[in-house]
């Protein structure tokens, strides 16, 4: 069980130490990340999310455990929110790092690994929502709280609450992490398949999604006074990898979930922060220093929190 999280950790811990070796050399530099946040934020996680959607058959979901796992996210998602002073930009970003899991890369060969095919089968069904519910509430919430922001200080001018609600969706659905989510789902109930040029194009833009934006976190923890943030780090890492994952146990016994499923949902529940929080937390100008120190300091500690977990759920 202990080589299963190590395997699936290691690259994930090694991708973050070249991305901060990197900056502490300076091969790149501070003025690089923001360019660098915008190609992984604006291509290659389009690329990834239009890929894995267009595949996704809606029809063949099984949603009673899609929806237990996420009311348990929305319960956690709204007790940060409110703990941080409300639905603001830094309260949202906070509660998406909270929430939102690093399912592709440790969380399918931990599960592989520990669970098998069977496990997979229950982890994809998740992934295949797990974006798209996540990240498209998470941008039209942080939409609309720039819009209120904008609207006290001024620069929005006077605008109809109907009118700000409407401009926040919008925004929020045309944008690279949701539009391309939409789009995706949309093909794939053509049938049709995607052409194997653009396929193999996609593929590999998609693949180097998740090592760039390690990387990128690495590069900006050797730019960050992440030691005055380790208290924010690790509470945030406790409400992560602990409270999610034990919340999601308690309900889903409450409501009648065992086996294999359930355990897949809690150790989902348990896994380290996903990078793409440290994307929305860049490209929204809040909580950078203390989410980026999160995501190292998770997937760190996942190496004690993890195995623990999976010896807990193997008793359920």
């Amino acid at each position: 069980m202990i080589h299963a999280v190590f395997s699936a950790l290691a690259p994930v811990v090694l991708f973050i130490l070249v991305g901060y070796g990197c900056g502490r050399r300076g091969w790149i530099r501070a003025s690089a990340i923001p360019d660098l946040t915008n190609l992984t934020f604006l291509v290659l996680t389009p690329a990834l999310l239009f890929r894995t959607m267009s595949s996704v058959h809606v029809t063949e979901l099984d949603f009673r455990p899609i929806g237990i796992y996420f009311a348990v996210v929305a319960c956690v998602f709204a007790a940060v929110c409110l703990s941080r002073g409300g639905f603001n930009r830094h309260g949202i970003v906070l509660a998406l790092a909270g929430t939102f899991s690093n399912t592709t890369m440790i969380g399918v060969p931990l599960i592989g690994l520990a669970f098998g095919p069977a496990g997979l089968v229950v982890l994809f069904t998740l992934i295949s929502v797990h974006a798209f519910i996540l990240l498209t509430i998470a941008t039209v919430l942080l939409e609309l709280a720039v819009a209120r922001e904008e609207a006290a200080s001024g620069k929005g001018g006077q605008r109809h609450m109907a009118a700000t609600v409407l401009r926040a969706v919008r925004n929020g659905v045309l944008h690279p992490v949701p539009l391309p989510i939409v789009l995706g789902l949309l093909y794939g109930t053509t049938g049709l398949g995607l052409p194997p040029v653009v396929d193999n194009a996609l593929l590999i833009l998609g693949n180097a999604q998740v090592p760039v934006a390690l990387v990128l976190v690495g590069v900006t923890l050797a730019f960050s006074r992440v030691g005055h943030q380790l208290r924010g780090a690790l509470a945030l890492t406790s409400v992560k990898t602990l409270a999610h994952p034990l919340g999601m146990l308690v309900v889903g016994k409450l409501l009648g979930l065992s086996g294999l499923t359930l355990q897949v949902m809690v150790v989902t529940a348990a896994l380290p922060i996903g990078a793409n929080v440290f994307l929305f937390s860049q490209r929204y100008r809040t909580a950078e220093t203390v989410v980026t120190a999160s995501v190292a300091v998770s997937t760190i500690l996942a190496l004690v929190t993890l195995p623990a977990m999976l010896l807990l759920v193997a008793r359920f």
